[in-house]
């Protein structure tokens, strides 16, 4: 077979399919490049088709794809030559793109798609318009799953604004959650603005974790400690609207900035040491030593609680009150540590621990609303800080929440519960926090288990926590993250329900 024949075969067959998919032209392009690939397999044999070799230096990786589909043979003068990148760029997105490395001129319009000589070229240039096109629909994806986070979480506190009397059997003030929470929002959003510019000024950024997918090195360089700025709004909205006369609410304060505290200095190390924070002993000893200090704190405070009695935990019919006496500073002290570093394990996608932190918040302050109502309004203030900060933080994030925000979330969680004893209900509400917590012991313990008597380690997950192993799956991120949320919505809803049952 000639090399004009073969050409004059390839150019009918690719008519044949623009016909038959005028809706996708990607698809022509994609059979009639294969076809030049084998006419020219048949001319010349593989050995003239051009080879594929591989490039490493620096931070990139290339499999470089070269493909004569000039007239003469396999010789370099005329020929295109493409690769697929991916970098590690602030800006770049991870996705694997072909890119053409010699001068072309692209066509510029519909009908300059059909000459010959640029077949491979087009098609080589759709390619590359295709990451971009992802990418933007996973930002898409991003603000869908903040529009309907708001939505549903603004109508549900609407909802039990507009009942809390037949909650609480008190009248309350008007918006008596959506006030908090909207202040909140508002104010860490716009100052969300300031922040994050002046953490890139100030060079406060990430560092890709050892074992985080490949993909996520695109994050690498994004700046971090987000939770210095949105945590304390959180924390100060609440302490202003009820006057600085609660002291369920400057405790719950007090043990949020002791984690955030904690936190900073972890985050502060591993900026300087090159990801090597606090060791994994030296942070839960610290935050032991806070969760004991505020079961200490809450037996010789008197709070606002309808009980009589300290130390006991609200449970649903026929349980009711149950006294732990001394095993609630130990149940306190665990609560601390399980919440702060499961939001911390959840931290790995965009807006994945903001946005259900949010709705665990939500779901806690309908739950202690009727025990201490002070307690739901800190709670709501900490939802709308949330919120507003998931506007920087959603897919693709500007700005992470970083260990000082993920063990502060964790630490307002705990703190809400063991004012009021709702326990219980801020587990059912936590669910993906415990489920991602869990993914990483059992991996840890099977893998360990494996190891020490087959000499070979067997990994449950592909990767852990469980959020990673989507990804591995297949999944995209923005996709996990709106299941995620979906999740925590009818938990939230399950552990309110709870809650309200149990006081």
């Amino acid at each position: 077979m000639s090399t004009s024949s073969s050409f004059n075969v390839v150019w009918a067959f690719r008519g044949w399919y623009q016909l038959a998919f005028q809706s996708i032209p990607l698809f022509a392009d994609i059979i009639s490049c294969v076809i030049v690939l084998i006419t020219r397999f048949l001319d010349h044999g593989f050995e003239n088709m051009g080879g594929v070799r591989f490039f490493k230096f620096g931070p990139w990786m290339m499999t470089r794809w070269v493909f004569h589909h000039c007239m003469t043979g396999g010789e370099s003068n005329g020929a295109v030559e493409y690769i697929l990148t991916s970098s590690d760029g602030e800006d770049s997105d991870g996705e694997i793109i072909l890119q053409p490395i010699t001068d072309v001129d692209l066509p510029t319009s519909k009908e300059n798609f059909l000459p010959t000589d640029d077949s491979i070229t087009v098609t080589a240039h759709r390619f590359a318009m295709l990451g971009s096109a992802r990418k933007k629909n996973k930002t898409v994806y991003g603000i869908l799953n903040n529009i309907g986070l708001i939505t549903f979480s603004t109508l549900l506190l609407f909802l039990v604004d507009q009942c809390a009397w037949r909650i609480v059997r008190l009248p309350l003030a008007p918006f008596y959650l959506m006030r908090p929470f909207m202040i909140s929002a508002v104010v860490v959003s716009c100052v969300g603005y300031i922040c994050v510019p002046l953490f890139r000024i100030l060079k406060l950024r990430s560092i890709r974790r050892n074992e985080a997918p490949i993909r996520h090195s695109s994050k690498k360089g994004t700046p971090t400690m987000g939770g210095l700025y949105f945590v304390p709004i959180g924390a100060l909205v609440a302490e202003v609207i009820v006057g600085f006369s609660s002291a369920e609410i400057s405790g719950a304060a007090a043990a949020t900035l002791a984690f955030a505290a904690i936190g900073l200095v972890d985050d502060f190390l591993s900026l300087k040491n090159n990801n090597c924070g606090l060791s994994g002993w030296m942070r839960i000893l610290l935050e032991v030593a806070v969760g004991l200090w505020f079961s200490c704190w809450l037996y010789t405070t008197n709070l606002s609680s309808p009980y009589s009695m300290k130390m006991v935990v609200p449970f649903p019919a026929p349980l009711g009150l149950v006294c732990l006496g001394r095993f609630y500073p130990l149940l306190t002290s665990f609560c601390f540590v399980s919440m702060a570093n499961g939001i911390n394990l959840s931290d790995g996608l965009d807006g994945l621990a903001g946005g259900t932190a949010a709705l665990a918040f939500i779901g806690m302050s309908i739950a202690v609303l009727p025990i201490c109502s002070d307690v739901a309004i800190f709670g709501a203030s900490m939802a709308g800080a949330c919120v507003g900060f998931l506007l920087h933080n959603r897919y693709k994030a500007s700005i992470f929440m970083g260990d000082s925000g993920a063990l502060a979330l964790g630490a307002a969680l705990a703190a809400m519960a063991s004012c009021t004893g709702m326990f219980f209900p801020l587990f059912i509400s936590s669910g993906i926090f415990v489920v991602e917590a869990l993914s990483v012991i059992i991996q840890v313990c099977i893998f360990g288990t494996t190891k020490f008597f087959r000499k070979t380690g067997f990994r449950f997950f592909r990767m852990a926590p469980f959020h990673h192993h989507l990804e591995l799956c297949g999944i995209e991120e923005p996709k996990i993250v709106a299941a995620a949320y979906i999740v925590t919505g009818v938990l939230v809803l399950c552990g309110a329900y709870v809650g309200l049952i149990s006081a």
